[in-house]
């Protein structure tokens, strides 16, 4: 089999507020827009590769103990990266699970932020290395896990 991603989609409650967030702070491209009142929803991507899909049909904010998305991880190419992403995350006001880069689990070389979009939604930006020695908010569990 060769089964892999393709995109993710979520729910949103605003999709401006939204558009802004992706767009503007996390650098996706706006691929296409759907305007009309009742199926507002934004196709976005990476060079053209349709990445995330918006689709603005939520009433609520994002509820982690509910079946469903736990979380939507992004990779970056470095820890230099990631402090970019997160000094413009601090500047937008954006809510952090944990505070600056923290490694994976205990000991480990790989890891990132993690923070919440406008909805609530669970994300994370990180490397595969380059994060030794950084602090491990659980010992037992991987800091994806439960934040």
């Amino acid at each position: 089999m060769t089964l892999r991603t393709g995109h993710v989609g979520l729910n949103v409650t605003d999709l401006n507020r939204s558009l802004a967030f992706y767009r503007d702070v996390l650098d996706f491209d706006l691929l296409v827009e759907g305007k009309e009142d009742d199926r507002r929803f934004a196709l976005m991507g990476v060079g053209g590769t349709l990445a995330l899909a918006l689709w603005q049909q939520a009433d609520g904010a994002y509820d982690k103990t509910r079946p469903g998305l736990h979380h939507l991880a992004l990779q970056a190419e470095s820890v230099e990266e990631i402090r970019s992403y997160e000094a413009a995350l601090r500047e937008y006001g954006v809510e952090f699970a944990h505070e600056g880069v923290v490694a994976h689990a205990e000991g480990a070389d790989s890891g990132g932020i993690f923070f919440f979009d406008p909805d609530g939604i669970r994300l994370e930006i990180s490397v595969s290395s380059g994060v030794q020695g950084a602090p491990a908010p659980h010992e037992s569990a991987p800091t994806c896990g439960f934040f």
